[in-house]
């Protein structure tokens, strides 16, 4: 196994609280971390060939620690987060440029409500204008594909290309297929989760939750507890650990698409 990106969930605190979040994510949310052991886990990572972190949630920028984490882990390996960008004001993005993620993902969850749609395009080009790679995670839902259709266009339209969108189908229900991904996608070839055409675990990647479950991905139940923040207890989390698949049965992949990873 050769770990090179993990993705972490600073909090499971969201003032959005969806519905469908695969977390459980609320207003009410907390974390189990510190600032001191993120870094530690990520810094040992970093010595042992991990050369990304990802920062998640919940909600990211509700994490207090945040601006730190990104300080103190500036130069030591790539960090990026994913945020749904309702607290990106003027004076957050300031403080995100004096810090200079790699990249930051905005995400679009309700691509039906084309107000969040527009308000995600303009975080994105006034992000990019600031100097910070940005790109959009569109969350795609069976009964929303028309919804989807319209928000991708949109997004396509204003000059967001393929390589800044990812499209990422529902999970737990209302999945849709990958074919049904590609007809939002406008074509054959798009971005999406490495799993998407097939339910695997990547020896590359490994997904970290707020509460310090371990598991191939961000989405499957299949978790196991990080007993330490270190790069040998997480390989030792992932020994013989397995996967659930998180959609719907009658979304099963079926791989007859390319996707760009």
């Amino acid at each position: 196994m050769a770990l090179t990106r993990i993705s972490l969930e600073l909090t499971n605190l969201c003032r959005k609280g969806c519905a469908f979040c695969y977390n459980a994510s609320d207003p009410r949310g907390g974390t189990t971390w510190t600032d001191d052991e993120i870094v530690a886990l990520a810094e040992d990572c970093a010595r042992n060939g991990v050369t990304a972190i990802s920062f998640g949630g919940g909600e990211p920028l509700e994490y207090p620690g945040l601006f730190n984490l990104l300080t103190r882990l500036r130069g030591t390996l790539a960090r990026t987060l994913t945020t749904h960008g309702l607290l990106l004001d003027p004076a957050t993005i300031d403080r995100l440029v004096a810090v200079a993620p790699e990249k930051i993902h905005l995400s679009i969850h309700q691509p039906a409500r084309l107000p969040e749609v527009h308000r995600v395009l303009a975080s994105v080009h006034e992000l990019a204008a600031r100097g910070i790679p940005s790109g959009i995670n569109l969350l795609v839902a069976r009964s929303q594909l028309p919804a989807a259709i319209t928000a991708a266009s949109i997004l396509r339209d204003a000059g967001i290309d393929a390589a800044r969108i990812v499209y990422l189908p529902m999970r737990g229900r209302d999945t849709p297929t990958p074919d049904e991904l590609a007809k939002v996608a406008g074509g054959p070839r798009f971005q999406s989760m490495t799993c998407l055409l097939r339910c695997a675990a990547s020896p590359r990647f490994c997904s970290i939750g707020w509460d310090r479950g371990v598991a191939w991905c961000s989405y499957t139940r299949t978790r196991n507890p990080l007993r330490a923040p270190t790069h040998a207890a997480l390989l030792a989390t992932l020994e013989n650990l397995g996967l659930t698949y998180c959609g719907e049965p009658d979304a099963l992949p079926r791989p007859r698409l390319t996707v760009l990873a």
